[in-house]
Formats: structure tokens, sequence, C-alpha cells
């Protein structure tokens, strides 16, 4: 693991206790420039509509496995191995929201997070683990490392975090377990 940290998967009720420390994680990434799903102006309400209306049903209906990365009892980093597949794709998972504290980067903490959700994917017999990002970002190169196939670019997929009008382009990439 990155320095003397701890993973964990969270139970609904650890869910319930730490949402505004997810929803605090989240707006963070997001004001530093992390392309996951969301532009400025993002607010803590927003995040935490996020969390609890997004995630946390699937947490409930275990179609996702929520890992948080914790440093001294705070959560520094975050990410999600989605369940929630058709069923002619049981082999399968997809990474969702792979976040670290602008404050807490560089650190491997993201490394060992992905480690753990190879792991958890391996433990529901998930074979398959696929991703996107936003080509170029800071991650692209950690996949790489870690083994993942870039699979194709689409060009202007989304937009930027805090400019909308600029289109960027996002790249999906796999694993084989």
């Amino acid at each position: 693991m990155g320095e003397q940290g701890n993973i964990r998967c969270l139970s609904i009720e650890s869910f319930d206790k730490n949402v505004e420390n997810l929803a605090s994680l989240l707006v963070a990434c997001v004001q530093d420039g992390a392309s996951v799903g969301f532009v400025m102006p993002f607010s803590q309400d927003d995040s935490l509509s996020f969390w609890r209306e997004k995630v946390r049903p699937l947490v409930v209906n275990e179609q996702a496995v929520l890992m948080v990365y914790t440093l001294e009892e705070q959560i520094v980093g975050t990410v999600q191995l989605c369940l929630a597949t058709m069923p002619n794709q049981m082999h399968r998972a997809d990474v969702s929201k792979l976040l670290v504290s602008p404050l807490f980067r560089e650190r491997g903490i993201a490394k060992s997070l992905m480690i753990e959700l190879e792991r958890q994917a391996q433990k529901y017999q998930r074979t398959l683990v696929t991703l996107d990002t936003r080509t170029g970002d800071k991650a692209e190169p950690l996949y790489h490392k870690l083994g993942y196939e870039t699979v194709g670019i689409i060009p202007g997929f989304c937009r930027d975090t805090h400019n909308p009008d600029r289109l960027d382009s996002t790249t999906y990439m796999y694993k084989c377990l």
C-alpha cells in the first residue's frame, strides 16, 4: 500500500457515516480539475446528491464495491468496482470514480486502490475490468503501468471540468485478470 494507509470496502453503515467525507473528497477533486462527470460550479450539496442518489443504491444492492483509502482515519482516496452488468457480461466489471485528494497525490494511493479493486474483481469472479479516462489525464500512465490496454479514443466525449465549452477526448481501456 501507499504510505501506511488502510484500504477497506465500505458497508452501507460505513457509507452513511462517511458520506460527508466522500462528498468533500469529490468536491476537492472536481475543483482540482478531475474529469469524473461533473463541471464547475460543483458544490458539497451536488456531491452529496451524487453519493446518496447514485452510489448508495448500488452499494445497498451489492451492484458496486466501494473502497476507501484512509490515512489516520481520514478518507483520502476512493474507487468503485461496478458489478451491475448485463447477464451476458457477468465476467466483467467497470472501474468508476478513482479519486485521490489533491493533497495526497503521488504517494501510491491510486495504485493501491486499483490493486485492491482488481483483488475484489477476482473475488467476484470478474475476469475483465474496463474503464475510461480523459485522454492525457494523470491517471492514464498509471493504468498502463498496471497492465491496462487502450481500446480506443473517442474525441469530444466529455465537457472540461472548468471550461464547459471545451470538449475533451476519452480513452477506453481494459485489463484481463
